[in-house]
């Protein structure tokens, strides 16, 4: 885990990689239930007979923002900052989804600090390259770029 004492301090850490977390079930409770949840019902995500004749590999697969959702629980705890008062959701850039997850698929996140930049207001905007691996798999399953807007809690000496 990377450890700071202010969001400022992440500049030093541009292109830093923050490394792996640990692999992770898509499993077709998990399909269903996001599937409710977005209203992506498609049969190729949750009907598992019609699947298993006429998918590739016969299994259903995980939603595309299925994968994208599940990329900040996979890489929390990657970094601590001290003096952190909040942490905002800026958006997502350069998203990709480059191979489907089938179902029983375990997948991992790979995160490094792509970039940070201070802003006028002194928040930091902080880009993360996150690559979705899918066990056993060459091609990455998602690529994406988030941002996030950190402000300290205590002001930079």
């Amino acid at each position: 885990m990377l450890k700071v004492r202010f969001p400022q301090d992440l500049k030093k850490f541009e292109n830093y990689d923050l490394g792996y977390s640990d692999w992770f079930l898509i499993d077709q409770e998990l399909i269903n239930a996001f599937a409710k949840l977005s209203g992506d019902d498609q049969w190729i995500h949750v009907d598992i007979e019609r699947a298993f004749n006429e998918m590739p590999a016969g299994k259903t697969i995980a939603h595309g923002l299925l994968s994208l959702c599940i990329s900040p629980s996979l890489g929390k705890n990657k970094i601590h900052i001290e003096n952190l008062k909040h942490t905002l959701n800026y958006g997502i850039d350069k998203v990709r989804f480059i191979s489907p997850v089938k179902v029983g698929s375990f997948i991992r996140l790979k995160s490094k600090i792509a970039k940070v930049t201070i802003r006028d207001d002194n928040a930091v905007l902080v880009r993360i390259e996150r690559m979705m691996e899918i066990k056993g798999f060459k091609k990455l399953a998602m690529y994406a770029e988030t941002l996030s807007l950190m402000y300290s809690s205590d002001s930079v000496s």
